[in-house]
Formats: C-alpha cells, sequence, structure tokens
C-alpha cells in the first residue's frame, strides 16, 4: 500500500516539474497580487505594515484557488483516475498522496516566498516567522479542502464553481492566519490561532481525502 502511495506521489511530482508553468503561474500570482497592494494603498509604512498579513494570506489563498482545477482533471483525460478507482488500496489514501503532491508544488512555494513579500511589506522578524508558521499550518488546509471543490466540479470545467464552493469554506483558516500575525503584531501571543490552525488541519487531514474519494466516485460513476 504505502508503495503505491509513494508511486502516485512521485508521479505528481514528475508531471509537476515537466509542466512548469503551472508552478510558476501559481507563484507569479502570489508574488505579482503583493506586489501590486503598496502601488494601490500607498507607501507609506505604518499601512502597508497593518494590512500585511491579509494581504499575503487572501494571495496565498487565491494563488491555491488558481491551481485547484488541476488537481484531478489530468488524470481524468488519461484514465488514471479510473485506475485509481480500481485499486485494491483505499482511494482516500491515494488521493492524499496526490493532496501532499499539489500542496508541495502550489503550497510550500508560497510559504517560502512569503517572508521576502513580508519584508517588502514592512514586517519585522519575529511577525515573519509567524507568518511562516500559520502558513505552513494554514496553506495544507486550503490545499485538502480545495480537493474536495475539485472532485465535485470534476469534468464541468467550472474553476468559478470551484471557487463558489470552497470559498466560504477558506474564511476560519484565512481568520486564524492572519489573526496569529495580528496578534504578535500587537505584542499578544499568537499560540491560540496557531493551535487551533493546527487542530483545523488534523481534522482537514481525517475528513477531507475520505470527502474527495466519495466525490469521484460520484463524479467518475
Amino acid at each position: 500500500m504505502w508503495t503505491t502511495i509513494r508511486g502516485v506521489l512521485i508521479r505528481d511530482l514528475l508531471l509537476a516539474v515537466r509542466r512548469r508553468q503551472d508552478i510558476l503561474t501559481a507563484v507569479l500570482f502570489f508574488v505579482i497580487v503583493v506586489t501590486l497592494f503598496p502601488l494601490g494603498v500607498g507607501p507609506e509604512p505604518a499601512v502597508l505594515r497593518d494590512i500585511a498579513p491579509g494581504v499575503v494570506w487572501v494571495a496565498a489563498l487565491l494563488a491555491t484557488l488558481l491551481s485547484l482545477d488541476r488537481l484531478f482533471a489530468a488524470d481524468l483525460r488519461d484514465g488514471t483516475l479510473e485506475q485509481m478507482l480500481l485499486a485494491p488500496q483505499p482511494l482516500a489514501l491515494l488521493v492524499l498522496a496526490k493532496i501532499l503532491a499539489h500542496w508541495i508544488v502550489a503550497g510550500l512555494p508560497l510559504v517560502l516566498m512569503a517572508p521576502l513579500l513580508g519584508l517588502q511589506l514592512g514586517l519585522g522578524w519575529e511577525e515573519l516567522q509567524v507568518l511562516m508558521a500559520a502558513l505552513l499550518l494554514g496553506t495544507p488546509v486550503l490545499s485538502l479542502i480545495g480537493a474536495i471543490g475539485a472532485a465535485l466540479t470534476l469534468g464541468l470545467r467550472g474553476g468559478v464553481l470551484i471557487a463558489l464552493l470552497v470559498l466560504p469554506l477558506y474564511v476560519p483558516t484565512l481568520i486564524l492566519g492572519t489573526g496569529a500575525v495580528e496578534n504578535q503584531m500587537a505584542g499578544l501571543s499568537p499560540e491560540a490561532h496557531l493551535s487551533l490552525l493546527g487542530a483545523l488541519l488534523l481534522l482537514a487531514l481525517f475528513l477531507a481525502p475520505w470527502a474527495a474519494a466519495a466525490a469521484l466516485r460520484i463524479m467518475v460513476d
């Protein structure tokens, strides 16, 4: 079973490396959105610092959303999804491997880019550490929840439908992620927000793969 899961993970990572434009699209979108905000709201350091957590998190959320429609679409076209449905291994574990590959490709680069963009918006070192910790806990939640939306809209060519389905479910992650950084900026402890993000991640890890697997079975049937 673990050999199959590892094979799914490696296969998706290799396909992502061959389609570098998909990786670059999400990362460049993230960078462009955050970079454009100082041009729109003005160069005042105090204003930029105040809005920095929300700007970075909203950009990360939208960049993740941009890559969700490709999560299962290629597997449906080439017949891989049908083979996954027929495999003796639990479909939820195979889906979890695909979600992990998606996060490595679409989520981890955002976490690594966040400190540079945070510096541009005037965040200090301690705020950047909290921002990275929050993104490290929150971006996997975005991928896990987004996988459910991608599975429910599979074959419908509905990028807008995915947004309508998953954006309301992204709100708690967005609030907790920005709240952790804002608490650090206000001199308060961000541990409560980070703990809730960790609990949300554990809940999504247990529930989202099974929900996405059930949605895939419905859409393929």
